[in-house]
């Protein structure tokens, strides 16, 4: 990776950051897969390390946290029992909480769960899931000093009968305040879910019913850390007409890739 022109580590990096996986960038730029595999994994360590010291004092109001499923070497079923107690193959869970207002992903950890509490500056309002493990997490993270609540989608049977590919139909939610004084008209995790399908769009090993996938778990958080870097600071939101960094007072540009390839020679 180190003989790479800058050139070429943004190009390789251009291909990643579009959804395109390890093997498709091998053939569209010619680098050799242990090349974009080293490049990933240290620049992502790279963008992780930024991000930890820069999302820091935000002033956010309102959070939505929600996770998305992927899976590491082999899925739960088919993975070795030794593999799976080593936490190095089986089902994982990336675990993201995204200011709905400036769209900055405020937080993500790969893996089980994670606070977001020393990121924030003042009082916040959290809304999840019913996932019971958020119950725990943010009673943790904040004490009594949140306003938390958790919405419920209710769902039905497809209309077309097809059960294995068609989603279910939401039937109806249901909102329920958990701690504090939640505003209802905020009780809300579309933002969040919305961007599960950006994170399924521009990372392949999260693609569905493919052989796409990680295999290993440090390569799965190098990607999700590189996939945060240049959707916060590089990537102009479509609503927002800045990137989610500007519009939460974090940046005063659009970072080219090669800005954020140059984060290597901080790290």
């Amino acid at each position: 990776m180190n003989k790479l022109s800058n050139a070429k580590q943004t190009q390789v990096v251009a291909a990643l950051v579009e959804g395109n996986s390890i093997r498709a960038t091998v053939r569209m730029t010619g680098v050799a897969k242990n090349t974009v595999v080293k490049l990933l994994v240290e620049l992502g360590a790279a963008c992780d390390k930024y991000q930890r010291e820069t999302l820091v004092g935000l002033r956010s109001r309102r959070i939505e946290c929600d996770e998305i499923w992927s899976f590491v070497y082999a899925k739960e079923g088919n993975a070795d029992p030794a593999m799976k107690a080593a936490g190095t193959a089986g089902d994982v869970w990336t675990w993201t909480a995204l200011d709905p207002d400036s769209k900055l992903m405020v937080s993500w950890l790969v893996g089980h769960r994670d606070a977001v509490a020393y990121r924030l500056a003042n009082r916040v309002q959290i809304t999840t899931d019913g996932n019971r493990l958020y119950l725990s997490a943010v009673e943790g993270a904040f004490g009594m000093d949140v306003d938390f609540a958790q919405l419920v989608k209710l769902y039905g049977s497809p209309e077309d009968g097809e059960r294995t590919y068609s989603p279910a139909v939401c039937i109806g939610c249901r909102k329920t305040a958990i701690m504090g004084n939640p505003a209802p008209e905020h009780i809300s995790t579309s933002k969040v879910e919305r961007q599960n399908l950006t994170m399924r769009m521009s990372m392949r090993r999260f693609t569905r019913l493919t052989n796409a996938f990680s295999k290993k778990v440090g390569n799965l958080e190098a990607a999700v850390a590189l996939h945060f870097m240049y959707y916060n600071f590089g990537r102009v939101h479509q609503t927002l007409r800045v990137t989610p960094a500007m519009e939460a007072g974090l940046s005063d540009h659009v970072w080219t890739l090669a800005e954020i390839v140059a984060l290597l020679d901080r790290a």
